[in-house]
């Protein structure tokens, strides 16, 4: 049964370095290389898996059945070696109930007047997690997951419990537009359509296809043997909240000034473009970013600079902001208009 955190214990870790880190940032990259071997032009997912992974951001998976959504999900937990307890994947709909997500209730401790819950195999206790058709559920299990996304707490006997949940992806055939589910939609700070390949790439589709089903009747996951974990991603994530908390000086004397990460690690140029597109989105878009969404997708952004090179923030980056939409219209539009802003074709 899980185990209430002691009030005000605090999980002091030592630093990681810049060494570490660059190693971790390296088998992450690995890793996204050996899981796009193996599937078909979803080289843009991979990467905001990744980022999110880093970030510990929950990704929605947006798209009809049959396009790999679920599959994603299954091979970057094998190619980590997450299993048993770690992982937790559940398909919900309007009839889950909250036992089936947290865990029964302990008949033998509610005897002795304590509401606890056996959430042994559970979401409480995994590390990641994958949510199939997450829109489907019951109000219920909304307000609980609202919780656990949150602030990665459950609740037993009425109070509060820590929850290791480090990854979170959701997938939906659709985003529905109810009032009840908007808080929901707007936790997902990154959401990414997982289309039908088949128009384009037909015949790789078949082959891979075919090659893919070998392998499960053989019982074999070629993808799962590299050396990454989901300790990189840890360090990753560690080494970046490092960042975005320190301060550095530039120039000696009186000439010293203090510099945070923003004037560090993203050019004034591009910030100023990030403002503006924030900005534009309510009134060109119809996309609401509250405050806590800009905080987060700046992070995103700063996280998909470190990870895919390194240093400072590019043009490139700023398209994580294409993935910023609530609605799917909301995600095809942003699709469209943000390269061209950014200047592409």
């Amino acid at each position: 049964m899980t185990q209430e955190s002691p009030k005000g214990t605090q999980h002091k870790r030592e630093p990681v370095t810049s060494e570490q880190a660059e190693a971790a940032r390296g088998r992450i990259l690995g890793l996204r290389d050996v899981l796009a071997g193996h599937f078909i032009a979803k080289d843009r997912i991979l990467d905001l898996m990744m980022i999110a992974a880093v970030s510990r951001e929950p990704l929605l998976l947006v798209g009809p059945p049959g396009t790999a959504k679920s599959d994603l999900v299954v091979k970057f937990c094998q190619a980590l070696g997450v299993t048993g307890g770690d992982y937790f994947e559940y398909m919900l709909t309007r009839f889950t109930e909250p036992s089936e997500i947290l865990g029964p209730v302990d008949i033998n401790a509610l005897r002795d007047g304590r509401y606890l819950r056996r959430d042994e195999g559970r979401l409480t206790r995994a590390r990641v997690a994958f949510l199939d058709e997450i829109f489907k559920a019951n109000s219920a299990i909304l307000n609980l997951l609202l919780t656990i996304i949150n602030e990665r707490k459950s609740y037993q006997d009425g109070k509060p419990v820590d929850v290791p949940l480090e990854v979170l992806f959701g997938a939906t055939n659709e985003i529905p537009e109810q009032g009840e589910l908007q808080a929901l939609s707007d936790r997902f700070s990154l959401k990414v359509l997982c289309q039908s390949v088949q128009t384009d790439h037909f015949t790789q589709l078949v082959d891979l296809g075919l090659k893919a089903e070998g392998y499960r009747l053989r019982g074999v996951a070629p993808w799962a043997d590299q050396r990454c974990s989901l300790e990189d991603f840890g360090i990753a994530n560690q080494f970046l909240a490092q960042q975005f908390s320190s301060e550095r000086t530039k120039g000696t004397g009186a000439h010293q000034t203090v510099l945070n990460d923003r004037e560090t690690f993203f050019p004034a140029e591009l910030f100023g473009e990030f403002k503006r597109i924030i900005r534009a989105m309510p009134v060109d878009f119809r996309v609401t970013v509250s405050d806590r969404k800009v905080i987060r997708l700046y992070r995103l952004i700063r996280t998909r600079a470190w990870l895919f090179h390194g240093g400072l923030v590019r043009a490139e980056d700023l398209g994580i902001l294409e993935h910023a939409g609530d609605t799917l219209p909301q995600m095809e539009t942003l699709a469209k208009k943000i390269p061209l802003l950014l200047g592409g074709d």
